[in-house]
Formats: structure tokens, C-alpha cells, sequence
């Protein structure tokens, strides 16, 4: 684990165990909570999110923000520079958030640099819509 800021904590600590056995999972601050009260070491919210902070800061996991209305999810990976270079994908029902690598994504994102100057941080691009497990499930 990276250290960058020096805060160890066994909320921390505790908190690590659980991303690091979901990696490259989106997962909340309410999944967290949930299952270390479920394990019998419950941790206040607060104290959750200020353990997420760190390790955001620490570059140890990436943060996504949805919208206003949804609290972040974050992911932890161990190559993290990795989901800077493609597009998300984010449910609108079962609100599953999908990574996609695609030459023609790929393509959009030289298209809206080279024509307008703007090179888009994927870490913070989110595309909405309905997957196709739910548009099955619709029919």
C-alpha cells in the first residue's frame, strides 16, 4: 500500500482489506460500512470517507463522481494510470459503471482534441444509458 500521507490507521487498514479484495470493482463508502458491520467492526460513514480521501490522495484509488444526486464510488487498482486512457459506461437501472477500450472511443477523443482543443480527462467522463442485461430484462 502507498504511503504518501502517513495516515495508518486500523480503520484504514480495515477499510484497504476490503478494496483490495474487490479490486477494479466500483464500490461506496456505504458498500464499506455495510460489510464491516456485517464482519462485526463497524466503522462510522465519516470516518469511511476520510480513510477514502487519504488513499485518493495517496493515489491508491481513483474517485468517481456520477452526479450531484449519487454519492462517489471509487476503485481501487493496482495499475490505476490505466483507467485515465478509456471511456465509462454507466447504467441508468442497475447502475453498473463499465470500463470500454475502443479504437472508435479512442478516435472521439483525438477528434475533440485535435478539432477543438480539449483533451478529456477519462476519469471523469461517464457516458449514460441502458446496458444490455437491462434492456434484455425490459423485453
Amino acid at each position: 500500500m502507498k504511503q504518501g500521507s502517513g495516515y495508518k490507521t486500523k480503520q484504514k487498514e480495515q477499510v484497504m482489506q476490503y478494496l483490495t479484495a474487490h479490486p477494479a470493482q466500483h464500490v461506496t463508502a456505504q458498500d464499506i460500512s455495510r460489510h464491516l458491520s456485517d464482519c462485526g467492526t463497524p466503522v462510522g460513514t465519516a470516518t469511511i470517507y476520510r480513510c477514502l480521501d487519504h488513499l485518493v490522495s495517496d493515489g491508491v484509488l481513483r474517485k468517481y463522481t456520477i452526479d450531484s444526486r449519487t454519492g462517489a464510488c471509487y476503485e481501487y487498482l493496482p495499475h490505476s494510470e490505466e483507467c485515465g486512457r478509456h471511456f465509462h459506461l454507466k447504467c441508468m437501472q442497475c447502475e453498473r459503471l463499465y470500463h470500454v477500450t475502443c479504437e472508435h472511443l479512442s478516435g472521439l477523443d483525438s477528434h475533440i482534441l485535435e478539432h477543438h482543443g480539449f483533451a478529456v480527462d477519462h476519469s471523469k467522463t461517464v457516458l449514460y444509458g441502458i446496458c444490455e442485461s437491462c434492456r434484455e430484462a425490459q423485453r
